[in-house]
């Protein structure tokens, strides 16, 4: 499932390659996944990019008039590509952008700078959206038109790293969600983008358990799972950024210190790393130095 560091860094890398440039072809070969009409789609064509971003595990496509959001879910994975090239199987919708006039793209993040996987202004570039199993969403919002997006908004609490999450901030928060620790992470309105593969690194960060209680925490607890939230994934943002371009329908994850690691030694203290598998989801970690 792409998480924050994932999909921050695919929002950095299409901002940098999409901002500016108008849309000129749309189309959705699996329509399944898109929410929004024929109409609506090929109502895209002639918008232009504004902005591409990263809110939870969303990306959103911001438009001069509406925006496209993709939930990826599960199986959901993005590629840039020129027109031509073979398309991924089961991908489900195609956008095609045109050329963007010189310097018409603000606020690229300073690592795409002269990245050699950008594509020329002068030419054009398409974002294909795969998703074998079609769980993930492609929703349609074009101005005027008001269609709910399931988790999106009201539903989600700040990202994981927002700096406006203070400590402060994060200790009034944890106290409305009470429950295990993994599924505490893992819940959108507690705070966005973090999901199975993170949680685990993020609580062996911090030396928690996946299935200790949040009422259990003391006060040293709680701030040491703060800190271990910020730097988990300010590293593995970037570590992405340097091994994921231009490779953005691959997820990496290798670099992970527990996570899908079952029987392996624990990188901190040499333990056997545990295994188990709710709801038929990994949970990863050591019970040599989480407690």
């Amino acid at each position: 499932m792409p998480e924050l560091p994932d999909l921050t860094v695919v929002a950095e890398a299409f901002h940098a390659a999409l901002a500016g440039r108008p849309i000129s072809s749309a189309s959705a070969p699996a329509p399944l996944a898109v929410r929004g009409t024929p109409a609506e789609l090929a109502g895209l064509v002639g918008r232009q990019v504004t902005a591409v971003r990263q809110r939870g595990k969303f990306l959103l496509i911001e438009l001069d008039r509406g925006r496209v959001v993709v939930n990826p879910m599960l199986t959901g994975r993005f590629q840039l590509a020129p027109p031509g090239a073979k398309l991924p199987t089961k991908t489900a919708a195609v956008l095609g952008f045109g050329a963007r006039a010189a310097r018409a793209m603000r606020g690229a993040a300073p690592w795409t700078k002269g990245a050699d996987w950008l594509p020329a202004d002068d030419g054009p570039i398409e974002v294909r959206y795969r998703d074998p199993t079609q769980m993930g969403k492609v929703y349609l919002a074009p101005e005027g038109i008001e269609r709910p997006i399931a988790g999106l908004d009201a539903d989600l609490g700040p990202d994981a790293d927002d700096p406006s999450l203070t400590l402060r901030v994060w200790q009034e928060r944890i106290r409305r969600h009470p429950g295990e620790l993994k599924n505490l992470l893992k819940n959108q309105a507690f705070v966005a983008g973090i999901g199975n593969a993170y949680s685990d690194e993020i609580l062996h960060a911090a030396r928690l358990l996946p299935f200790r209680k949040r009422s259990t925490l003391a006060a040293e607890e709680i701030a040491a799972l703060y800190d271990a939230t910020g730097s988990t994934l300010a590293t593995a943002i970037q570590v992405l950024r340097r091994r994921v371009p231009p490779t953005f329908e691959k997820q990496v994850r290798d670099f992970l210190a527990v996570h899908n690691k079952g029987g392996q030694p624990c990188p901190r203290c040499g333990t056997r790393i545990s295994e188990v598998s709710p709801g038929g989801f990994v949970t990863s970690f050591c019970r040599g130095c989480q407690h």
